[in-house]
Formats: C-alpha cells, sequence, structure tokens
C-alpha cells in the first residue's frame, strides 16, 4: 500500500516532468542519445556516390543490375537509471530535501525515455545496492520506478558508488544510456566509473544543496554526518573556518571534474534551489553541437 503523501508527491511529479518532457526537453533527448546501431531496412538500385561497401552483390547478380543495401538507424535503446538514496541525501536546507530532486530529474529522464520508446531501468543504491528493476517500456513501468524513488526505505546509509556501477555493468550487456544521479559524496569510485564509462554513454548528474558549497554564518553549530551519524560542533562564525570550508569544497568539485574531463564523461550539476530542466537541456545542446562537429 502506497501512503497517501507519497501518491500525492507521485501525481505532482507526473504532471510536472511528463509536460517538461514534452514541451521543454522535445527533440534534444532523441537528437543526442542514439539507438543501439543500424538496421537493415530495404535494398534500391545503386546511385553515384553510394558506398560500395554496402553493395548487396545477391541481389545484384539476381537482377542484372547494381543495389545497395539502406540502412535505417534502430532508435530503441536500454536507459538506466542509478539513483542513490544514501543518507546524505535527505538533507535540505532549502525548501525540499535533495531526494526529492533526485526524484524529478529521475522522472524526467524516464518520461523523455518512454517519449521515444525507450526501455528505462533502474538501480536503487546507498552503501549497497537497495533494488533493481529490470528494464521495460511505458508509462505505468515509469511510474512504478517514480513511486519505487519516493516510497523506499533504505538499509544502508552511506554512499557506495562502485557497488552501483559494478552492478550496471552485469545488468546491462549491451551498450545503454546510463544516468548516475547522486551527490557524488563518496570516494574510491575512479576505477568502476572508467569501466563503466567505457561501456556505456554515462553521464553523472550531481545534486547540491546550497549549503553544501558555502557554510552560513549562525555561530556556533552541531552538524550532524547522515551516513555514519558522525555530529561535530563547528564556529561558523569564524571566517577562517568558513574559508576552508569553501576552499575544500571547490577542490573536490576540480578533482571530480577533472575525472570526468580525463574520461570524456558529461556531466550535469543541478541545486536544489534552481531550475533543473535548464542544466539538462544545456546538456543536450552541447552533445547536439558536438555530434555536429562544432565541438
Amino acid at each position: 500500500m502506497i501512503p497517501r503523501e507519497i501518491l500525492k508527491k507521485l501525481r505532482k511529479i507526473e504532471i510536472r516532468t511528463a509536460k517538461l518532457a514534452n514541451d521543454q526537453l522535445a527533440g534534444g533527448y532523441q537528437s543526442v542519445f542514439k539507438g543501439r546501431g543500424m538496421a537493415f531496412s530495404e535494398v534500391r538500385q545503386y546511385q553515384a556516390g553510394d558506398d560500395v561497401r554496402f553493395i548487396d552483390w545477391n541481389v545484384s547478380a539476381r537482377l542484372n543490375e547494381t543495389y545497395v543495401k539502406v540502412f535505417t538507424e534502430e532508435r530503441e535503446m536500454t536507459v538506466m537509471l542509478l539513483v542513490d538514496l544514501s543518507g546524505s541525501e535527505r538533507f535540505g536546507s532549502v525548501s525540499r530535501p535533495k531526494i526529492e530532486t533526485v526524484a524529478e530529474v529521475a522522472a524526467l529522464l524516464a518520461f523523455s525515455a518512454i517519449k521515444n520508446n525507450d526501455r528505462v531501468g533502474l538501480i536503487l543504491f546507498t552503501d549497497r545496492v537497495e533494488k533493481l528493476i529490470p528494464p521495460k517500456k511505458g508509462k505505468a513501468h515509469v511510474m512504478r520506478v517514480v513511486t519505487e524513488i519516493l516510497n523506499a526505505r533504505p538499509v544502508g546509509e552511506g554512499t557506495d558508488l562502485t557497488e552501483a556501477l559494478d552492478t550496471l555493468g552485469h545488468v546491462a550487456r549491451r551498450r545503454s544510456v546510463a544516468f548516475l544521479v547522486s551527490d557524488f559524496i563518496a570516494d574510491r569510485y575512479e576505477r568502476s566509473l572508467r569501466i563503466a564509462a567505457a561501456r556505456h554513454d554515462l553521464i553523472p548528474i550531481q545534486v547540491v544543496d546550497p549549503r553544501e558549497e558555502e557554510l552560513p554564518d549562525v555561530g556556533l553549530a552541531l552538524f550532524e554526518d547522515l551516513e555514519t551519524g558522525d555530529v561535530v560542533e563547528i564556529d561558523t562564525s569564524d571566517p577562517r573556518v568558513r574559508k576552508a570550508y569553501g576552499k575544500r569544497v571547490r577542490r573536490e568539485r576540480q578533482v571530480r571534474e577533472e575525472l570526468f574531463r580525463r574520461l570524456s564523461v558529461d556531466h550535469v550539476t543541478v541545486h536544489t534551489h534552481r531550475d533543473y530542466v535548464r542544466p539538462l537541456s544545456d546538456l543536450f545542446r552541447r552533445r547536439a553541437r558536438r555530434m555536429r562537429g562544432y565541438g
């Protein structure tokens, strides 16, 4: 039985993200995420400029004219959503916790996928894989995916990106588009990220709360690590403390983004207090420009 509160959130997310998928991301998703390859469509007579490698010699010999094979792109893909449910996703300094932004981003990507007749699968993870939903098509399946995210009661509290990425390698045998939606409060995942990026079209999406990037000046405050339960007292009125914190956050971001660049992995950062559609649209535009040869 799904709680009434979850059903209310689910309905709100369905209305918002389905409309966004149709209006603001229409065409963008389809133009930059290619299918599994080329499928044979038909044969036709050879024309000047046709690639001789596609000549169908059997048909040509039978008809005494030169014919070539025509291929069309296979549009159907598998889209895997790897969604972080660790304790830090429950943090929120603005109107809502990060997990609600995570759920909406995942729903938007899922609705964009089914609009293009692609299959969607889900890996929910913390410091372990909490749930695996095999890829399927259809709106009902997407609603189940979003429900599982909103209604999840994870066992783990920590974050193990390696476990999630390794699971992707086991369940997605063919090349897929894989969106890794997380706050990336984790370590020692570089090797698994490199392997996953080589096998799949991997796109990390980092969800950030503004207070994770900059400490507010609120005097002495207690801070709890939602993944370990550790509590520390910090004097946020000390400008040296705030400066050191900001410097550490920027350094971690630089290291992470350098890793993504080194692996040629497209990545997106969304903030809980800002519109998350624009960063995704910008991603699609960048990929489209690159596919057209403009950088």
